[in-house]
């Protein structure tokens, strides 16, 4: 196989982020650029040299712009076999020069689905050329280069300025980069078209981790996109399991719904503890008090930076990991004295505002959009005589904040700063609640004044009782059952405040 050099080079990109840093160093090292339309425009007014495809190929763009890659001379310059001598004559005989690398992206068909264009303007949207492009230079990846995205740029463009180039491996990693984009492009235009409903899904492995739900399963990480958890950085520590990530995910997910300065301890993706402070360590030792039997081998998350006063104080147990924003320079070097200790860094970019997620089951698969919607008080209604007071009002959102994460059937007593008591994943709420009093009970925590907060609805008002035996002052719930009449008199008649949110927050 010849030596692979880049001569020659086809840029035409609907996203132009970043295009003009990658062609001005083509064009510096002397690289001819093939171009179109608006991204010659913008190459131009950067000073960089562009030959328009049609002034190349010796054919106009015709019905509107629909056709003007298509030509022999464009898709014969990327599938040329190099190291063919058959084709090299050929390609000799129609004039036919080689083009070593092609920049696409294309039209933002879903983008302008999601944005509500008619079903004409939808056709438009459908890019022909810009797939056809990107398919011929993956298939000929041993000779020719493909990106698709200007994530992939700045990795390009390191890997060209180095001694090594662009290596056979560089081309086959982006090929198949290029394979899953226009795989998905083509996933969403089947949807949209398809008289029936279609979801399709498509990740690249993003690691492989130490086993799954037990040592004898075997486990993988696909990345579907870089966002979330996904998008994570583990800064220290032992290979992460199948159980590592998804309680890591519980813990990102929890601390990046609180505004205040936040601290939550996972067990099994469920909270144990759960506080906000002043402070990452006062937060954290709130959070450890609630239950501190539960927090060896756990997983810690927090929304602010981890300093050094919070890792002295993760140090004193065993955890699994911690992940947070970021972490000092300081609380790293002491958490990292801990050889096994995972350290996770946040991605920088969330989710989208409503992804989907979706499970497995035999023979298919369920889906469903995140529940992503912030709570507060201002949605809550007084259902009682009894109104809350302010510090109550402050506990029952918290309260409504935290009960959401915990797995259903889920309540918890708490105050306005830390949980104080949990009781999930059962099958009866009453039973949620006695387990939720053991705990707090157990770990010497006063539930006088406290309130009860609950995923769903109460069914029964014994609940309510058993909650005013040990002095809760308020509850906060989604209301519903065809029992609320009797559950909000029995609050009534034990002179606790209770208030409606209208939503529930099941986690099976």
């Amino acid at each position: 196989m010849s030596v692979y050099s880049i001569n020659r080079a086809l840029i035409s990109v609907s996203d132009k982020s970043e295009i003009t840093e990658l062609a001005g160093t083509l064009y510096e090292n002397g690289v001819e650029i093939l171009s179109t339309g608006g991204t010659a425009k913008k190459l131009r007014e950067a000073g960089i040299e562009v030959i328009e495809v049609s002034d190349y190929t010796g054919s106009q763009e015709i019905f509107g712009g629909r056709v003007k890659t298509l030509h022999p001379k464009i898709s014969g310059g990327i599938l040329l076999r190099r190291d063919n001598p058959s084709d090299e004559a050929e390609a000799e005989k129609y004039d036919i020069l080689g083009i070593d690398l092609v920049v696409v992206n294309l039209y933002p068909f879903s983008d302008r689905i999601i944005a509500g264009i008619g079903e004409y303007e939808a056709l438009e949207e459908i890019d022909i050329g810009g797939v056809t492009l990107l398919r011929a230079a993956a298939k000929n990846y041993p000779h020719v280069t493909a990106l698709c995205s200007p994530k992939q740029y700045r990795e390009f463009l390191k890997k060209y300025k180095s001694n090594s180039g662009i290596t056979l491996a560089d081309r086959k990693k982006w090929a198949a980069e290029t394979f899953e984009h226009t795989f998905r492009y083509d996933s969403a235009v089947f949807g949209y078209l398809s008289s029936e409903k279609v979801f399709t899904v498509s990740g690249a492995l993003k690691q492989k981790l130490r086993y799954g739900e037990n040592p004898h399963q075997s486990a993988e990480w696909f990345k579907t996109d870089d966002c979330g958890i996904t998008a994570s950085e583990q800064m220290w520590g032992k290979e992460l399991s199948y159980l590592n990530v998804l309680d890591l995910e519980a813990a990102y997910e929890i601390s990046r719904n609180f505004t205040e300065c936040s601290c939550v301890i996972i067990k099994h993706t469920t909270p144990c503890g759960l506080a906000v402070g002043n402070s990452p360590v006062e937060a954290y030792k709130r959070a450890f008090s609630c239950d501190t039997r539960s927090p060896f081998g756990g997983i810690v998350g927090f929304n602010h930076e981890v300093d050094y006063k919070t890792a002295e104080e993760l140090s004193k147990i065993f955890l699994e990991a911690v992940i947070a924003p970021s972490f000092e320079d300081a609380a790293l070097d002491l958490l990292k004295k801990k050889k096994n200790l995972r350290l996770v860094k946040w991605g920088e970019r969330n989710p989208a505002d409503n992804p989907v997620k979706f499970v497995s089951i035999s023979g298919g698969f369920l889906t469903q959009t995140t529940d992503i919607d912030l709570i507060s008080r201002e949605s809550f209604q007084v259902v009682t005589k009894k109104s809350p007071g302010d510090e109550q009002w402050a506990a029952l959102e918290f309260g409504a904040k935290a009960v959401k994460w915990v797995k259903s059937n889920a309540v918890i007593f708490c105050n306005r700063y830390q949980t104080l008591g949990i009781g999930g994943g059962q099958t009866s709420r009453v039973g949620a609640v006695e387990i939720a009093i053991a705990n707090a009970e157990r770990f010497g925590h006063s539930l006088k004044g406290s309130i009860i907060a609950s995923d769903a609805f109460f069914p029964f008002p014994d609940s309510v009782e058993e909650a005013a035996k040990i002095g809760a002052s308020a509850i906060v719930q989604p209301g519903g059952s065809v029992r609320d009449k009797e559950v909000i008199e029995a609050a009534d008649r034990l002179g606790i405040a209770m208030v409606f949110t209208g939503k529930r927050h099941f986690r099976h």
